[in-house]
């Protein structure tokens, strides 16, 4: 198989070289935004939709946040892998090797997350015995993770399909794919939890099923993108030879990051299990906290898919004044904007809670949650968007060992110290002032490591 050295126009692609920095970022960012707030808002549905069934199947589908999770992590870091080498191999100008690695990342990324599942299905009870949940919940986590794992593996066309995208420049089309199966999603939830027609009532089962389908949907959709539209991947087997460097390549960037992310739902399980000795009323209002952070934190988290294709794009190019102006104004601009968003959570903590909670006692924990934590969102920008451009960088076991001292070494420690002090709010406060000793170590950290321009450069002309 020849690799070819042009990809077909694509109009949603933006020049990540040549662009001002500010502006290009903004132009990236804002698609993904719009996909995100469609993606999360409906998948938040799920929370909305099984907390009506009551408070056992919320506490259910709390518990089984770190374990889908640590699949989505895994997804998310060869997705990072993926976009840091394409992303660097398009500013050196080799667009036949980009193709190559986006071609092998989806073969990597459907063995690798097939085999987990794979795993996660026979091992459900006492994996999540461990996590701390009662026996009465084990059946209604079986309803939702046995069709879960099934369907884990169409993960790779929305996860890994949006990466290859988003390296060549363009984030309109993964903000229409993830926007798409979003809806689908929302669509189905309350046909598939309550019932409708011939359709009968599945509870959290049905969750389960809409979020199936609508990943099936993104699939086909991204994969047709790819081969047929943009011709960013091959649409034929890949020889070994090319094949295997392309897997090298990938996996070297690709492992530490995931790794690295897969350390956040470890933590998010050992710390259901520390909420879980408070009763369901505190894990399932953790679990709604928990997923309310990424809608607090969307932001954020479109930056961290935007700023790293740019950075390994100019990085590539040699243009590393490119990259230290984009982070640096991207954490500048997160520190403000959380602060923005913190405030209209505590304005809102009110409706929020009553929106999701069904008793009291949940409510009350939600408005803690939400007093607390949210104050630490931008702190945790910093650092989310440090390990991003590492990753870019191709700099991913530093990426990795900021991810083992920040949940390993202040934030899971510092929330348990403050739990056997004063409880629950003690377990938020711990966890805030965490995140608060991350940012410093990270943003001095990499302005360091950047300053030390030296070590960048031998990377960048190979």
């Amino acid at each position: 198989m020849t690799t070819t050295n042009t990809v077909k126009p694509n109009k949603k692609r933006t020049n990540l070289l040549e662009e001002p920095v500010a502006s290009t970022l903004k132009q990236m960012t804002i698609p993904m935004i719009y996909g995100m707030v469609l993606l999360m808002t409906f998948n938040l549905v799920d929370t909305f939709f099984v907390g009506l069934l009551g408070t056992q199947p919320l506490a259910a589908i709390s518990f089984t946040f770190p374990v889908t999770f640590t699949v989505l992590s895994l997804t998310i870091g060869l997705g990072i892998g993926t976009s840091a080498v394409i992303a660097k191999l398009l500013g050196k100008s080799e667009i036949g090797l980009a193709k190559n690695a986006a071609t092998a990342a989806m073969y990597l990324a459907a063995i690798i997350v097939a085999c987990l599942s794979t795993v996660g299905y026979f091992i459900t009870d006492p994996l999540f015995t461990l996590l701390g949940a009662q026996p009465s919940l084990l059946p209604l986590i079986h309803e939702y993770m046995d069709i879960w794992y099934i369907g884990s593996v169409c993960l790779i066309g929305p996860m890994i399909g949006n990466a290859v995208l988003r390296a060549s420049g363009d984030t309109k089309t993964p903000s229409m794919i993830m926007g798409s199966a979003g809806l689908i999603n929302a669509i189905l939830d309350p046909i598939f939890i309550f019932g409708f027609g011939p359709i009968p009532a599945m509870g959290i089962q049905g969750a389960a099923i809409a979020t199936l389908i609508s990943w099936v949907v993104g699939l086909a959709l991204v994969l047709y993108i790819l081969t047929k539209k943009h011709d960013l991947i091959h649409s034929t087997l890949l020889p070994l030879k090319e094949l295997i460097p392309a897997c090298r390549d990938i996996l070297k960037i690709g492992l530490p990051a995931a790794g690295a992310n897969m350390l956040t739902p470890i933590a998010a399980a050992m710390m259901t299990a520390i909420v879980a000795t408070y009763g369901e009323s505190a894990v399932a209002a953790f679990g709604v906290g928990s997923r309310l952070e990424s809608i607090a934190c969307l932001i954020v988290l479109a930056l961290s898919m935007t700023l790293p294709p740019f950075i390994s794009q100019n990085f590539g190019a040699g243009q590393l004044h490119r990259v230290e102006e984009a982070y640096k104004a991207s954490i500048k601009f997160i520190l403000i904007w959380q602060v923005i968003i913190y405030f209209i959570l505590i304005i809102g903590a009110n409706v929020i809670a009553d929106a999701f909670a069904q008793e009291e006692a949940v409510a009350d924990l939600i408005k803690l949650f939400l007093w607390i934590l949210p104050l630490g969102y931008g702190l945790q920008g910093i650092v989310i968007l440090t390990n991003s451009s590492f990753n870019a960088l191709h700099k991913p076991m530093i990426a990795l060992a900021l991810s083992v001292v920040r949940l390993f070494v202040c934030y899971l420690p510092l929330a348990y110290l403050g739990s056997l002090l004063y409880g629950l709010t003690g377990f938020f406060i711990g966890a805030l002032l965490g995140n608060v000793v991350m940012a410093m170590i990270s943003y001095r950290l990499f302005t360091k490591q950047f300053n030390e321009s030296n070590s960048l450069l031998p990377e960048q002309v190979k």
